[in-house]
């Protein structure tokens, strides 16, 4: 069962979180878009009140799918956009809005637009022998600014995520490509970068364009909405 809250009147907006996190990150973004969207906020499998599920993209996207509204719009941000990306190639939704996030995370041969594989592995690595400390690190990549870092891990350590849930994710930010999938879809996508970002390089900002996705590139790190308003 997947914890979901829905707040606002209008078009209706579904938020998906990212890696390690919960729902309650987005309070910045509810406060401001409530007046305009009807929005649902979802934590994701394992993550914040939601149980753990077996399986990886595809199970969690398919519980995802169970407590969507109609034709949403969905924001994805982090991990979140591959699990937007996903939905929407199985379920009509008005649009797609990539927040701090690409269809294929780590580089390779044929991606240069990603993390370097062997660092994002040996972080991997750190986790699994000390989650708690893994976790702050992977907080510390977010913002430099103490007092948001204060409350990232405030807000993670409140509703922690299920050891099992943080390693089907970060196998899920390993493995998935879905690229040419997100070149399949009807809908519209937009995409929205931070220019300081260190998880999400901004290069691949020259990749959306290629593909005629409208891209927005904001004065800010791997979490937007804590830094900079924006238009959706």
């Amino acid at each position: 069962m997947l914890y979901t809250k829905t707040i606002g009147t209008g078009p209706d907006l579904v938020l998906l979180h990212g890696w390690g996190f919960n729902a309650d990150l987005f309070e910045p973004l509810v406060a401001r878009y409530q007046s305009h969207y009807r929005i649902t906020v979802v934590d994701l499998p394992g993550h914040g009140r939601s149980q753990a599920l077996a399986g990886g993209l595809q199970t969690w996207s398919d519980a995802i799918i169970k407590v969507l509204p109609k034709n949403p719009i969905i924001l994805g941000w982090s991990l979140g956009g591959l699990l937007a990306i996903e939905i929407a190639s199985k379920v009509s939704v008005s649009k797609l809005i990539l927040l701090a996030s690409t269809p294929k995370f780590v580089q390779d041969s044929d991606w240069k637009y990603g993390i370097d594989a062997e660092h994002f592995g040996q972080f991997s690595q750190a986790l699994t022998l000390n989650p708690t400390k893994g976790i702050k690190r992977f907080v510390s990549l977010q913002t430099r600014d103490k007092s948001q870092l204060r409350d990232l891990n405030q807000a993670i350590e409140k509703l922690p995520a299920t050891p099992g849930a943080l390693a089907q994710g970060l196998e899920i930010l390993l493995n998935t490509d879905l690229s040419a999938k997100l070149l399949t879809l009807t809908t519209e996508v937009q995409a929205i970068l931070g220019e300081k970002d260190t998880l999400v390089p901004k290069k691949i900002q020259h990749w959306y364009q290629q593909h005629h996705i409208k891209t927005t590139l904001l004065n800010s790190g791997h979490i937007p909405f804590l830094h900079q308003d924006f238009s959706l």
